[in-house]
């Protein structure tokens, strides 16, 4: 669970900056990515006094200031470092967007995936029907569309299901594209895979598979 927001220590404000860098495999950190890692909803009553709290910590040389684009951005200073590894806090911090990511992922895979290779089953069944039929072009270019996206879909699920490890907060979780199978693959066949493998963990794109 998310500490209190009336009790949000500096501390846990320095050490949710630290993960948010981690994570965002950068250096600045924006207000928003702060509160997401405290877990604090944008529109909560607390967003006002974190934003007060960074303000004094930037003032006692904890944070370090920067703006880019009308952006404010912070960085931890080598003074916040050592007072959050002194503080040792980290472990107080609330579930992290990218593992509140992996974990509804998965979840979903979970509940999703039959349902998935059930309405692949259906479309091969269908397509296979046609196979010796007089069914016009049109209804076999229709199929085609069906069947590469029930196959990706499953695909998808798959993945999420059984091959996205669980992050840890000390790496930023982001899908390369790669696979330990790639190794023996050419150059060319490998970049073929990776492009498939565009948008496997966004289920997003899995809203309206049902229709």
């Amino acid at each position: 669970m998310p500490p209190s927001p009336a009790v949000v220590p500096d501390d846990l404000i320095l050490a949710a900056v630290e993960r948010s860098e981690c994570h965002r495999s950068r250096e600045i950190v924006s207000r928003p990515n702060i509160h997401e890692q405290l877990g604090i909803p944008s529109r909560s009553g607390e967003v006002r006094r974190i934003k007060a709290r960074v303000a004094v910590l930037t003032e006692e040389g904890c944070l370090k200031q920067s703006r880019r684009r009308s952006i404010d951005f912070w960085t931890l200073t080598p003074k916040g470092r050592r007072r959050l590894k002194r503080a040792n806090v980290e472990s107080l911090l609330p579930e992290s967007p990218q593992h509140q990511e992996w974990r509804k992922a998965t979840t979903l895979a979970a509940q999703e995936i039959e349902r998935m290779r059930e309405s692949l089953r259906t479309t091969l069944a269908e397509a296979t029907e046609r196979i010796d039929s007089d069914a016009s072009s049109d209804v076999w270019f229709e199929l085609s569309e069906r069947l590469r996206r029930d196959a990706w879909l499953l695909g998808s699920s798959t993945h999420c299901l059984r091959e996205w490890a669980e992050p840890s907060d000390d790496l930023a979780d982001v899908d390369d594209h790669t696979d330990p199978s790639d190794v023996n693959l050419s150059r060319e066949k490998k970049a073929r895979r990776r492009s498939r493998r565009h948008g496997r963990r966004n289920v997003l794109l899995w809203k309206g598979a049902e229709s």
